[in-house]
Formats: structure tokens, sequence, C-alpha cells
């Protein structure tokens, strides 16, 4: 169980390993499973604080914790490519702000619209989906960073992401995919697997539209993947609930 607790130990505050071990391949497999892990640690928060605290105070925890969680390990990228996909003119001033510390002005702004949207949509989940919604969606965001993983190249020779190109291989997409399928579908029934398929094309859409600009992914990008992912299976499944409440069925959990 190498890998889980490498995997374990890269996307989460969790001391279980350390995070740039070498040959993290494997660990890929077992993100969608971190994923549910996350979900079910926020279902628990959430359980605790809507017994004494309004929706709203309840969905900023929600983000909190999240954010502490994955020391913001992805909201991080997140920023960083909004300063460098919208800011450099040229691949090259793109990979060079990527790299640069420093936020700028355009981090900020899709930062901001990134949290409102997450707070928002993790306060307005409706009862009769919260349970399946609060586990999965973390699931099925990490199947995303694992999708692009596959199909896209890695763009530097040096980064956080170069320790995941050993030890690839395609058992590890298979298992991520039938994990997060399965969590979908055992929480939330058929409108799970409307929201995987979701998933998928969000990352792979989004993943082309970045490697179009960079030639490749980078640790940053996964990031991205990882948040707008998140964001568009909370409001997805908002939505279809708000819209055709049958389309879910009945869990088999």
């Amino acid at each position: 169980m190498t890998s889980l607790r490498l995997a374990i130990g890269f996307l989460t505050v969790l001391p279980v390993a350390p995070a740039r071990e070498a040959r993290m391949g494997p660990a890929r497999a077992w993100f969608p499973l971190v994923g549910l892990g996350l979900g079910g640690v926020l279902l628990g928060l959430d359980a605790a604080a809507r017994e004494a605290l309004p929706e709203l105070v309840v969905g900023a925890i929600l983000v909190a914790a999240l954010l502490v969680l994955t020391r913001a390990i992805h909201t991080e990228g997140f920023l960083d490519c909004c300063d460098g996909l919208f800011g450099g003119y040229t691949r090259e001033d793109q990979l060079r702000i990527l790299r640069d510390s420093h936020v700028g002005a355009f981090a900020v702004i899709g930062g901001a619209a990134l949290l409102l949207l997450k707070w928002s949509a993790l306060a307005g989940i409706p009862d009769d989906a919260r349970t399946g919604l609060l586990l999965v969606f973390p699931c099925l965001s990490r199947f995303g960073i694992l999708a692009t993983m596959a199909v896209f190249p890695y763009v530097r020779q040096q980064g956080l992401g170069t320790a995941f190109q050993e030890g690839r291989g395609w058992w590890q997409i298979a298992m991520g995919a039938a994990t997060a399928a399965a969590a979908a579908v055992l929480f939330l029934g058929g409108g799970g697997t409307i929201l995987f398929g979701v998933t998928v094309v969000v990352a792979l859409g989004l993943g082309r539209w970045i490697a179009g600009m960079l030639g490749g992914m980078t640790g940053d990008t996964y990031g991205a993947v990882n948040e707008v992912g998140e964001v568009a299976v909370l409001v997805l499944g908002i939505a279809l609930l708000s819209a055709t409440p049958e389309i879910f069925g009945a869990p088999l959990w």
C-alpha cells in the first residue's frame, strides 16, 4: 500500500508519506479514493455544523476545511493558471508566469470567483442529495486530474508533476475510473453516471485548451482541472436535482 500512502501524503495535509518520493506514478490510481475520503470528512463536518449554524456559514466552513485538508495545493495551482494563461501572450511567457510565486490581478479575480462559486454551491446543496454530492464531488474531480495525466503530455522537464510520469500504467486509469464511477452510482444513483461523464468532459476539454496553449500540462494545471471539476460537479448536480430530481433515482446506499 505504498502507493496509497503516497497519494494521501501528496493530496492531503496528513503526514503519511513524503510528497516528492520517486515513482509516484502508481499513486495516481488512488486519487479518486483519497477524494472520497476527503468527501467523508466534509460530510462529517457538515452534519455537525448544521446542528447549530446557518447554511451559509456551514458552506464557508466546508470551503475552509477543504483548503486546510489539501494544503490548498489545487487552489494554488488554479490561481497560478489564472495569471499564467491569461497574463502571458506567448507560450514562454505563460510558462514563466506559472512559475512566478507572485499573485497577479487575474489570480485574485479568478480565486474570488472560484471560492464564491464553491461556497454558494456547498451551502445550497439540497437535502435530497447532500450526502451523495458531498461525498462524491472531491472523488470525481480528482479522477479528472488522473484523466488529464493519461491523455496530455507533461510539458516540463522538472516540476511537481514529473514524479507522476514514472511508473505510469493504464491499469491506474482503469482503477481510478472504476472507483469514481462506482462511488458516483453508489451514492447518487443514475445521476451519478451523468456527473461522472461531465467530469471527464470538463477535465479533457480544459486539458485540451491548456495543452493547446502550453504544449502540455504542468502541476499547476492539474490543480486547475481539479478546482474547475469540483465546481462543475457541484453546480451541475444542484441544477439536475432542481430541474429533474427523478434523474438521480434511488442511490444504492
